[in-house]
C-alpha cells in the first residue's frame, strides 16, 4: 500500500496538543478503517526547535489522507507520497 508524508508547521505547540494531535489523527484512521477506508496511522517525527512534523501514513490515495486530517481538525501544509525505510 502507498505511503504519504503529511508536512505539519507546529511551531510553539505545547507538548500535550503535540499528544492530542497524535491521538486524533490514529482514532481518526481507526474510525474511517472501520468505515471501510484503508488508511492506517504509522507514526510522526517532531523538530521541537523549529516546529516542523511529518506525520507518516499508508493509504491508497492522497485523498483519504487529507480527509482524515480534514476531519480530524488537524493543521498540515501538504500531502506527498514517500517512501518509508525502517530497517
Amino acid at each position: 500500500m502507498p505511503v504519504f508524508m503529511v508536512e505539519r508547521d507546529l511551531k510553539g505547540i505545547a507538548m500535550e496538543d503535540l499528544a492530542g494531535a497524535q491521538k486524533a489523527a490514529i482514532s481518526k484512521a481507526e474510525e474511517m478503517r472501520a468505515a471501510g477506508t484503508d488508511i492506517r496511522y504509522i507514526r510522526s517525527t517532531f523538530a521541537p526547535q523549529d516546529g516542523r512534523c511529518m506525520c507518516l501514513f499508508e493509504a491508497t490515495s492522497a485523498d483519504d489522507v487529507r480527509l482524515l486530517n480534514d476531519e480530524a481538525g488537524l493543521p498540515y501544509s501538504g500531502v506527498v507520497t514517500a517512501m518509508d525505510l525502517t530497517p
